[in-house]
């Protein structure tokens, strides 16, 4: 049977240069819901982004990304794990992103010529109170007599070129190391994180660590939110349409060749990334072909389809 593999968003862009935002509010979400990638799709497109996401459906559970307009600031616990401890997106907005960290996240980026010039973060309601209050499986930062020298620390780093750079931007999302406790904190307000000093970057990666470790590893919940990523372009987006009837990539998975189609008329430019954001595959063609594959190693690769009128991402998996 016939697998057919659709594209997310289609983007009608304007091209000039400025700065792009990428807010998640191009997502449709009604109020208090997420997305959680049980749909398939592999991810989320919003701006020049695309945030990768692996989901389960034999657990139900996810990692990477997930996109959130819940509000619940006061539950404490994992049925909690999609809101922002503020209760919203920057400045009131409706939706953010959400990460739970296996290792590391990755964020792409799909105009690759332009440094990403920062982007806000806050703390995951789940980690907040469990920082906050402690649980059943991780402890109150600070201990019983707020002594503790406890920290949460995300720290992003960028691949160029799918190397890995040594440099990276490390910000505290909770911090209790002062000799002075009350200068202790976990952050509850979306924060502006500087990357400029990162360069031009193909992706984003971003870990955490704390101080409260235990037998399988970090105690702390490990997630976190981000929202308006932001990245100098040329390419700014205005408006996001279904792409079913557009473009359709199958089969997927896929060993050797992947069968494009297209509905446009129009020169295509067909990229897939490595899940660093190294280019691997690169075709221009008009309407149908059958593209060769072979020599990519197994794995997760993005699929980044533009042309004058659309630019869309989707993840393949090559087996």
């Amino acid at each position: 049977m016939k697998q057919t593999v659709t594209f997310l968003f289609l983007l009608t862009t304007i091209f000039l240069s400025a700065q792009t935002t990428a807010d998640f509010e191009n997502l449709e979400l009604a109020p208090n819901s997420f997305l959680d990638g049980s749909d398939g799709n592999g991810g989320f497109n919003s701006g020049n982004f695309f945030l990768p996401n692996d989901y389960n459906a034999e657990w139900s559970s996810w990692t990477g990304w997930a996109i959130s307009s819940t509000t619940d600031t006061l539950t404490p616990g994992f049925s909690n794990q999609y809101s922002s401890i503020s209760g919203s997106g920057v400045n009131n907005s409706s939706n953010y992103a959400v990460s739970f960290v296996s290792g590391e996240s990755i964020m792409n980026s799909l105009y690759q010529s332009h440094p990403v010039e920062g982007l806000y973060v806050n703390n995951n309601t789940y980690a907040y109170l469990s920082m906050l209050e402690g649980d059943d499986f991780a402890k109150k930062f600070g201990g019983a007599t707020g002594d503790d020298p406890d920290f949460f620390l995300l720290t992003i780093k960028q691949y160029r070129n799918g190397v890995l750079s040594a440099d990276s931007i490390n910000f505290y999302l909770a911090d209790y190391r002062f000799e002075d406790n009350s200068q202790d904190y976990i952050i509850k307000d979306w924060t502006f994180v500087d990357l400029s000093s990162l360069g031009v970057v193909d992706s984003l990666t971003f870990t955490l660590s704390s101080s409260d470790n235990g037998q399988f590893g970090m105690n702390t919940p490990a997630y976190f939110c981000v929202d308006d990523i932001q990245i100098e372009a040329d390419i700014v987006s205005v408006d996001f349409v279904p792409t079913e009837q557009l473009f359709n990539l199958y089969p997927n998975p896929i060993t050797d060749f992947l069968q494009f189609n297209s509905l446009s008329n129009q020169p295509t430019q067909v990229a897939i990334y490595s899940m660093t954001g190294q280019l691997v595959f690169s075709s221009v063609t008009t309407g149908n072909e059958l593209l060769n594959i072979r020599h990519l190693s197994r794995g997760t690769y993005i699929v980044h389809v533009v042309n004058e009128e659309v630019q869309a991402s989707q993840l393949l998996v090559k087996q």
